[in-house]
């Protein structure tokens, strides 16, 4: 790539965005912010949530799917969980459940809100809106099942009173999760590539080669764009973590359950992977939205508990995994309309309206239980 390109790249507001987002997560850590600091920071990082989708399409364009999606989901996950870790180990006996409440959080924005508006969007420009129901399948299948063992078990063993794992119980539940999500990626990205691939209205598998683009992005252009994802994604997390005391306070201030802090934090994290589930279902490029929302789910499971396995040896007081039984209720019914919903490989608005609504519940009665 010319040097006079390279210099029109690191010009355009998608870099140096993200680095002032960066700037004010440096000035904002640790710190009491006022109102107008706040509002600051929220400014920046709405603007590294818009940095960050752009550079996550460039780099997809560059390594075609399903390793596009993947970047994006691991890279937000990975954020994710250090965003956990830290508010856990800020937070005392009051951060015993955050770990629970963000992972179901962003289960039930994913399944239901990125899933649903993805339909929405693809069945309004398409009518009908298709994808590979082998992959997507075999994807639901891995988040639900991951969701129940590390989830809904611990409310129903009794080696710890309370829905708390054991300490041997937390580890099986951390390997059994990481070792689910590992073999998925291998299938999804070698052995059954194919089944995470954009299909035709006759169900047709076409490759990234038969998708209308205006040309690969260069080698040099996907680094650069690599580097400012992690940049932005880094900034996106870290802001969030600067305005959650605020966050904390109004909620408290509100007389609203503590879980709705886990909530907000979830939607402030995903907001780079929706827009850009939501812009890949414009360009009738669903099965691209299914996979980044199925394998945020997945990752945010199979990644975080591990890690927070792992943190428990060093972080104090109780780690409360288990779900009541209205958010037990809703996973049940997230996962059988899910099934429903992928098993023909084609949805219309009826479908995408039907996980909306099953998330605006699940939202509703965080706030109102």
């Amino acid at each position: 790539m010319s040097a006079v390109k390279i210099k029109s790249v690191l010009g355009q507001w998608t870099v140096w965005v993200p680095l002032v987002a960066l700037v004010a997560l440096v000035l904002s850590w640790g710190r009491d912010l006022p109102l107008l600091a706040v509002i600051v920071v929220a400014v920046c990082l709405a603007g590294a949530v818009l940095a960050a989708v752009h550079h996550a399409e460039v780099v997809a364009h560059r390594v075609g799917e399903p390793f596009g999606s993947l970047v994006l989901a691991v890279a937000v996950t990975v954020i994710e969980v250090a965003l956990i870790v830290t508010l856990m180990v800020d937070g005392g006996d009051k951060s015993a459940s955050l770990a629970r409440d963000t992972v179901f959080a962003a289960v039930m924005i994913t399944c239901n809100g990125i899933v649903g508006l993805s339909l929405l969007v693809g069945a309004l420009h398409r009518r009908v809106a298709v994808f590979n129901a082998e992959g997507s399948g075999a994807a639901l299948a891995t988040v639900a099942t991951l969701a129940t063992l590390s989830l809904v078990l611990p409310t129903f063993t009794t080696s710890k009173p309370g829905p708390e794992f054991s300490t041997a119980q937390l580890t099986f539940a951390a390997v059994a999760s990481l070792g689910l999500y590992g073999l998925f990626v291998a299938m999804q990205t070698v052995r059954h590539r194919e089944h995470f691939l954009p299909v035709t209205h006759d169900g047709t598998v076409k490759d990234d080669t038969d998708e209308e683009h205006s040309g690969v992005p260069g080698r040099s252009v996907a680094l650069l764009s690599l580097i400012m994802l992690l940049v932005a994604l880094v900034a996106v997390v870290g802001d969030a973590k600067a305005v959650s005391p605020t966050i904390e306070s109004g909620v408290d201030s509100a007389g609203l359950p503590h879980s709705v802090v886990g909530v907000v934090i979830a939607l402030l994290v995903l907001m780079p992977e929706t827009l850009s589930a939501v812009r890949a279902a414009r360009r009738n490029q669903v099965q691209r939205s299914l996979n980044l929302a199925l394998g945020s789910a997945m990752a945010s499971i199979g990644l975080t508990i591990p890690v927070i396995a792992l943190a428990t040896i060093w972080l104090e007081g109780p780690l409360l995994l288990g779900l009541g039984a209205t958010h037990m209720v809703l996973l049940a019914l997230t996962v059988v309309v899910g099934a429903l919903t992928i098993a023909p490989g084609r949805a219309t608005l009826l479908q995408g309206g039907v996980h909306l609504a099953i998330l605006a519940a699940y939202v509703f009665l965080a706030v109102n239980p």
